[in-house]
């Protein structure tokens, strides 16, 4: 067997910038292919503004009139928190949406003797609407102290590139359930709108109809919902399980009819919040999940935006606005708190699109077609199973931005090899645990006395990125981390933890408005 020549040996040098991208975060494609794919952001953001409140409304003894509007209130805030992070927070090309960390503190609230005995179902939904008002409005507290105080960024000193790779993978990975087991739910639709929607967008791309890659997801959206919409108009679901109906069929979700033509959420629309010690402490573990969900979400969309990461001020600076964007959650009543929308990250790699003008746009039209009710309601009646064949993609992209971060990091290292394996097994393992002892038992493994220590350990440990950022940081900074620095890339990441580290931080993050002459970097 010939000898392998080094010259002919292939070398992949480590790059700061993902390379191939049209639009970076600073620039911007045309008005019209702008508005496009905003457009295309908002549809997307749609599975998990209609998904949260399907899941928790009824709970709370809300109709579907109720459901509509919180469908509504949770679009608008949106618009705003995103307009707020893309302009002042990391300016990152980020839509801030609903989260799915607080449903287990908001399942606490749901279940509360002194809610649950209320007879009449819409008075239970706005007493539990109030009270998980109350809880965002004291519990976002937190992150603004840890943002503006740039605690967060102190916090990030303990960071290296080795101990991001399982939270931003698991950031991703951690979603799994929202994917193939609700695509298999309705196969006859989900399968065929992953498959359509790999092949235009990856396939078919190279037959030079730049339409095919940037806006695959709408024209794949746009011919599934027909044929869906078919099927369900022939009769096909007619006689089948309802669970199969109210996953397969186009005109269950009672949106359209149950929304008005023109409504405008406001901030105490359902009434005076309530206030309660043991709510809010339960749902300050949310806040803290959500944070750093949202910390491993930044830094992916900073990748995919084709930016340099985000320096440990403009990191914290954006955890100040998300909490920002908690407490609007908790004034207008959206009934979850906030955090980045991973599937608009995944997306902006899909289009290799990573323009923060794109997101603003979206953002537009998120407060647009909510206050127009019923035309929102129409796009938000897309089956949630097409949804979850997008996410299948989506997430696996936000995935492998993660496992890139292992370039910077020696990957022939035990030690490092150990990090990166048990990181990413425990954070897949233990939430799967509380995950399937909750299912069978009804309640999750902490149930103490003390409800609001159950809603913390409950919250925390149901979180992939939450439990692999505390045992990759735990393991990296207290093994073997004398001699270490190279192998976990910290040289590499040094020019990064400073605003002032690297000349291009100025061109992506300084704020707007010449803002940065009264808040300067710290």
């Amino acid at each position: 067997m010939a000898e392998v020549k080094p010259e002919d040996m292939v070398h992949h040098m480590p790059m700061d910038q993902l390379q191939g991208f049209e639009y970076c975060i600073d620039s911007n494609p045309s008005w019209g292919e702008g508005i496009a794919l905003g457009f295309q952001h908002y549809i997307l953001s749609l599975g998990t503004a209609v998904m949260i409140p399907t899941m928790l409304v009824q709970l709370m003894g809300g109709n579907d009139h109720d459901k509509a509007k919180v469908v509504q209130t949770l679009l608008f805030v949106t618009g705003i928190k995103t307009l707020l992070q893309t302009l002042f927070g990391t300016r990152l090309p980020t839509i801030m949406g609903g989260s799915y960390a607080y449903v287990v503190p908001i399942l606490s609230i749901i279940r509360d003797p002194s809610l649950a005995q209320i007879a009449d179902g819409h008075t239970r939904f706005l007493q539990t609407m109030r009270a998980i008002q109350g809880s965002l409005i004291v519990s976002s507290s937190i992150q603004i102290i840890l943002g503006y105080s740039q605690l967060w960024a102190i916090c990030s000193r303990f960071f290296s590139p080795l101990g991001m790779v399982p939270v931003i993978a698991l950031v991703g990975l951690g979603l799994f359930e929202r994917g193939f087991p609700v695509v298999g739910k309705c196969v006859e639709i989900g399968l065929p709108m992953l498959i359509l929607f790999v092949a235009l967008s990856q396939y078919l791309k190279h037959v030079h109809v730049p339409v095919l890659e940037r806006f695959s997801m709408l024209i794949c959206i746009a011919l599934v919902w027909v044929y869906a919409h078919i099927l369900t108009a022939s009769g096909a679901y007619k006689h089948t399980a309802l669970v199969t109906q109210i996953n397969c069929r186009t005109d269950l979700a009672n949106l359209i009819s149950s929304s008005q033509w023109i409504s405008i959420p406001y901030p105490l629309q359902w009434g005076a919040p309530t206030f309660s010690a043991d709510y809010a402490f339960g749902m300050m573990a949310a806040v803290l999940v959500s944070l750093i969900e949202t910390t491993g979400a930044f830094k992916a969309a900073a990748r995919l935006a084709s930016a340099t990461p985000p320096p440990a001020y403009v990191l914290s600076r954006g955890i100040g606005w998300q909490g920002i964007g908690t407490l609007l959650d908790g004034l207008f009543g959206t009934g979850t708190g906030s955090t980045v929308s991973v599937e608009n990250v995944g997306l902006l790699g899909s289009t290799r699109v990573g323009s923060r003008r794109v997101i603003q746009i979206s953002a537009g039209f998120m407060i647009f077609f909510s206050m127009l009710g019923k035309f929102g309601a129409l796009f938000a009646s897309i089956p949630f199973t097409i949804f979850a064949a997008i996410y299948c993609v989506m997430f696996g992209i936000v995935a492998a931005v993660g496992l890139s971060f292992m370039q910077f990091t020696n990957m022939n290292s035990m030690r490092n090899l150990f990090i990166i394996g048990v990181s990413l097994f425990l954070g897949l393992s233990i939430p799967e645990y509380f995950s399937r002892y909750s299912t069978s038992s009804r309640q999750g493994p902490a149930h103490t006395k003390a409800g609001w220590f159950n809603d913390y350990i409950n919250t925390v440990f149901s979180s992939p990125p939450t439990v692999a950022l505390f045992v990759s940081v735990l393991l990296d900074n207290t093994l073997d981390v004398r001699d270490a620095a190279r192998d976990r890339g910290m040289p590499w990441w040094a020019r990064f933890r400073t605003f002032r580290g690297d000349s291009r931080n100025e061109e992506f993050y300084t704020l707007p408005f010449n803002l940065n002459r009264f808040f300067p970097p710290s």
